[in-house]
């Protein structure tokens, strides 16, 4: 199976190629990315998303309150994401490494960095949407 990223990517050289041959227009950005970009330019914050990128980085767990497994992940348009997961309401994703691809779906925070993504996972009470995060065929959630 392609990862979605690779399929992308290449979607988009033969679109870039045909255009350049004057045979066909660009692809436009994923939809998904361009609401990201969006929130981002207007410091939007509290958003439900759902994409998909790659892990730049693992980072140390925040272990103050609730704990979180954190990582940064780059979208297709280049945008990073810092990815603040909570493992106290949900599984540790021991099998993450840099450059998987992960979709997902949580909430954006705005920050100057480009932003935060988390409620990525159930909420046990039932008053915020659900999210997850899916690795190599696997929910997390």
């Amino acid at each position: 199976m392609i990862k979605p990223q690779l399929r992308r990517g290449a979607a988009l050289l033969l679109a870039g190629l045909l255009t350049l041959a004057g045979a066909a227009p660009a692809l436009a950005e994923p939809a998904a990315d361009q609401q990201l970009a969006q929130a981002y330019a207007a410091h939007r914050s509290h958003l439900q998303i759902e994409d998909d990128g790659v892990v730049l980085k693992l980072l140390p767990d925040d272990t103050e309150g609730s704990r979180h497994q954190r990582f940064v992940v780059q979208l297709a348009n280049g945008q990073r994401l810092l990815f603040a997961y909570n493992i106290d309401l949900a599984p540790r994703i021991d099998a993450l490494q840099r450059g998987d691809t992960i979709a997902f779906r949580g909430e954006y925070i705005w920050n100057r960095k480009g932003g935060i993504v988390h409620w990525t996972h159930h909420d046990p009470s039932g008053r915020h949407a659900g999210g997850y995060i899916r690795l190599n065929g696997r929910v997390y959630q």
